[in-house]
């Protein structure tokens, strides 16, 4: 068991063992038995959300919600079906005889196939409400590793099947709670956790998300209470992580590596392998240790050489290290298969530091694709507040990530909230107003140079010098490559700073 600790982050993965769960009611256009066409793969989703973006940009005035719909239209390939492809591989068999998915499945690279079998099974057992509730859960996690959040409002539906076959049972209300996690309603899904929590306290997926909850609402000490008591019920790699994120955002980086090298050595199969190195790597990357992050995601990778997380730490760390031509490949390669907004902005700031011919047009197509999938998870469902300030903040309409920043802020009151409202209300001019965040922000003690480079910007343009020097230098002491603009531009401050003394 590792020193009492706790984590969780808005993508962590849930554990691979928790309870599975099935496919969804019937709609118009949809059949029950979940046979109705095949998923799109990556290329079409992806030509699909830039035909999208290109479209957003000739049009500017459509309005937001119809974009979404026919975005949602377009990623899904125009069908509404529940899943993708044939029967295949292990997914012939990832179906047990309870209807529910093997040990491992959603995980292990199987997770269209066994929806296609939880389909399949679905057909001949539509009563089983363990399998729909496996089938919701599915479809979270096709939304989250794919990039597709057309698949929120399938998880939805599947989910609220099971509890209308078996009102209250603890897989659908967990499945529930992954679902709002997903979705960032977080009181949602610490709602949820708590109502499957009272029908069974050892529930792995409850556990774990009512930790995740806490997190992301900024209710670290209660966070850590509820990883004190997963780890009393549940103990296992799931919690392990989330005890490590609590102890990174409070600046104890030395207890989570600990906690995240046990979770590493208890790791036996190549999923958890992946995720658990990632999550090192992530951590090193953090700290500037190039070198020890490039080392935990060739150890992920091995494990798992499709591991999207992975595949995107490792082109950040090449970008820091200064091989920014592998940088440019590797997410290149990402983005080609799952655009999401992270790497989207990365790839794009890329382009723009590079500033090659055709370059700025490339980072712009980059940026277009973030306001494409914005809408997409929109029209699922997801509250995409904190992705738009974020990246509009620095790419975008200004305004816009102001509004986003406070609606977010709104919602929930954690460090990295703090630090986009901040930010925010910086590039609109505002910076008094914008420093008790910047500072609440560093608060905690999380060691994340993005957040001490904007403190010291903010600092610097409220005219305190002294504490923009510091935390400047800090930033860049603690990462120098935490960005390619965002370091330049920190170099840059600093060094006039200096020059002012």
């Amino acid at each position: 068991m590792p020193p009492r600790t706790t984590d969780s982050t808005p993508e962590r993965r849930d554990d691979d063992r928790a309870p599975s769960t099935g496919p969804e009611p019937e709609t118009a256009g949809e059949r029950e038995d979940g046979g109705a066409g095949s998923e799109p793969g990556p290329d079409q989703r992806v030509a699909a959300l830039r035909r999208a973006a290109d479209g957003g940009r000739r049009w500017r005035s459509l309005h937001v919600a119809g974009c979404a719909v026919l975005l949602a239209v377009a990623v899904t390939g125009g069908a509404v079906a529940l899943g993708g492809g044939q029967d295949g591989g292990t997914g012939v068999h990832a179906v047990s005889a309870a209807g529910t998915l093997s040990p491992g499945d959603l995980a292990r690279g199987d997770l269209d196939a066994g929806i296609a079998s939880l389909q399949k099974h679905l057909r001949t057992q539509p009563r089983d409400f363990g399998g729909w509730s496996t089938l919701g859960v599915a479809y979270v996690e096709q939304a989250r590793t794919k990039g597709d959040p057309s698949r929120y409002p399938q998880a939805e539906r599947a989910l609220r099947r099971s509890l209308d076959l078996e009102p209250g049972n603890d897989q659908a209300l967990a499945g529930q709670a992954a679902l709002a996690a997903a979705r960032h309603d977080f009181p949602g899904a610490l709602s949820h956790a708590d109502r499957a929590l009272k029908q069974n306290p050892y529930n792995e997926r409850a556990l774990c998300t009512r930790i995740d909850a806490l997190v992301e609402l900024g209710r670290y000490d209660d966070a850590a209470k509820a990883a004190d008591t997963a780890d009393d019920r549940r103990p296992g790699v799931p919690v392990f992580t989330r005890y490590a994120y609590v102890h990174e955002l409070r600046g104890d980086v030395r207890t989570a590596r600990s906690v995240l090298e046990r979770a590493l050595g208890s790791a036996s199969a190549p999923a958890d392998v992946a995720y658990v190195a990632t999550a090192l790597g992530q951590l090193a990357w953090n700290q500037g240790e190039y070198k020890t992050a490039l080392g935990h995601y060739a150890r992920a990778l091995a494990a798992d050489d499709a591991y999207l997380p992975a595949l995107e730490g490792r082109a950040r760390a090449q970008a820091a290290s200064g091989d920014r031509a592998a940088a440019v490949t590797g997410l290149e390669q990402v983005v080609a298969r799952f655009p999401l907004p992270g790497p989207l902005v990365a790839l794009g700031e890329l382009y723009e530091d590079r500033g090659a011919d055709g370059d700025r047009a490339k980072a712009g197509d980059q940026y277009a694709l973030v306001d494409a999938w914005t809408a997409l998870a929109r029209a699922g469902g997801a509250n995409t507040d904190l992705e738009t300030a974020l990246a509009a903040a620095d790419h975008g309409d200004k305004k816009e990530a102001l509004r986003s920043a406070r609606a977010e802020w709104d919602r929930r009151r954690s460090v990295h909230t703090a630090d986009a409202l901040a930010w925010a209300l910086h590039v609109n001019g505002r910076d008094e107003e914008a420093l008790p965040y910047a500072r609440r922000a560093t608060a905690t003690g999380y060691r994340n140079a993005v957040f001490l480079y904007h403190r010291g910007v903010i600092e610097r343009a409220t005219g305190d010098e002294r504490a923009a020097r510091t935390h400047l230098k800090a930033a860049l002491d603690l990462n120098p490559g935490f960005s390619p603009l965002g370091a330049r531009e920190a170099r840059t401050a600093l060094k006039d700073l200096e020059g002012n003394r």
